[in-house]
């Protein structure tokens, strides 16, 4: 079992910065990618970033330039620094990963981080 969770989301002016973290717990040693998902209430939920365990990254081209994801294996925490935040970047984002320890991917999710960006 793995447990995900998230904090470091609130309330930023447009321009701002803020840094979410995902703390992971449980079985960690087959988990590939970490990554972070965000939605807008009423839309899908939205790829946004994730990290590979050979440390390749992907994002959304949205946030190319803006956000960078990092990971400390120490502290089995998984981070997205988000800089030059825009109104649009509003959403509740979810950190995930998948499991590999039993052979198969099984996908866990955290419970989100509320980010709002003001105009």
């Amino acid at each position: 079992q793995v447990q995900l969770v998230e904090s470091g989301g609130g309330l930023v002016q447009a321009g701002g910065s803020l840094r979410l973290s995902c703390v992971v717990s449980g079985i960690t040693s087959r988990l590939d990618p970490m990554g972070w998902y965000r939605q807008v209430p009423g839309k899908q939920r939205e790829f946004v970033a994730h990290l590979g365990s050979a440390g390749s990254t992907h994002y959304v081209d949205s946030v190319k330039g803006r956000f960078t994801i990092s990971r400390d294996n120490a502290k089995n925490t998984v981070y997205l620094q988000m800089d030059s935040l825009k109104p649009e970047d509003t959403a509740v984002y979810y950190c995930y990963t998948n499991d590999w320890s039993r052979g198969v991917a099984t996908p866990y999710w955290g419970k989100g981080t509320l980010v709002t960006v003001s105009s």
